[in-house]
């Protein structure tokens, strides 16, 4: 099945990674509570949903804030994708947005950008067989501003030498949309895991 899209000729197809291109979510979640547990950190499931897109760093220093601990970032970040990766052979791409990578590649460039690291990155499209599907990617480290800064977005069109309004971003994220919109670009919401079953819309620019 694929996602309805916007009306455009578009010259280059840009797409978030967690929750779009991978079916990962549930799987960072988990990966979250058990390397956060090592702190005695909580990190309610609602909260993980809400901050969908931004960098993993980010994640750990805004925890920190808001539950006055000092919990080493590099070494959360670390133990989170150590965990994650344990639990790649579950992993699956989400079917309407690898019906469209299926069907438009060769026909225009591909760009991953993601608030999660390179090696993350990697990881899931690796072990989904989509690594190769792609000419660039943008990932946690490439840009100082993280989304909804349409600085991403803006990164990956000028790597592809596309110009922003003729891209489409495929997002699941309010801040990833957020993003592609103040970049000048259409966008495609990818619904979460529980909505799939109900409508799924395009949302232009």
């Amino acid at each position: 099945m694929l996602l309805p899209l916007p009306p455009g000729d578009f010259r280059a197809y840009l797409f978030d990674c967690d929750g779009t291109i991978a079916d990962s979510m549930p799987l960072h979640y988990t990966a979250w509570c058990a390397a956060l547990d090592e702190w005695g950190c909580e990190f309610p499931e609602e909260l993980f949903y809400a901050w969908g897109g931004r960098p993993i760093a980010d994640i750990v220093a805004t925890l920190n804030e808001r539950h006055g601990l000092a919990m080493p970032v590099d070494t959360v970040v670390r133990r989170q994708e150590e965990l994650y990766e344990r639990s790649l052979p579950d992993l699956t791409a989400v079917p309407e947005v690898l019906a469209h990578i299926e069907a438009d590649h060769g026909r225009i460039p591909f760009a991953v950008v993601s608030g999660s690291t390179r090696a993350g990155v990697t990881a899931s499209l690796t072990t989904l067989g989509l690594l190769d599907r792609f000419e660039a990617l943008v990932c946690a480290g490439d840009y100082a501003r993280p989304k909804p800064d349409p600085e991403a977005f803006l990164l990956a069109a000028q790597r592809l030498g596309v110009a922003p309004a003729d891209c489409l971003v495929f997002e699941d994220t309010e801040l990833g949309i957020r993003a592609a919109t103040a970049a000048g670009m259409a966008a495609v919401r990818v619904p979460a895991p529980w909505e799939r079953a109900g409508r799924i819309g395009a949302r232009p620019m």
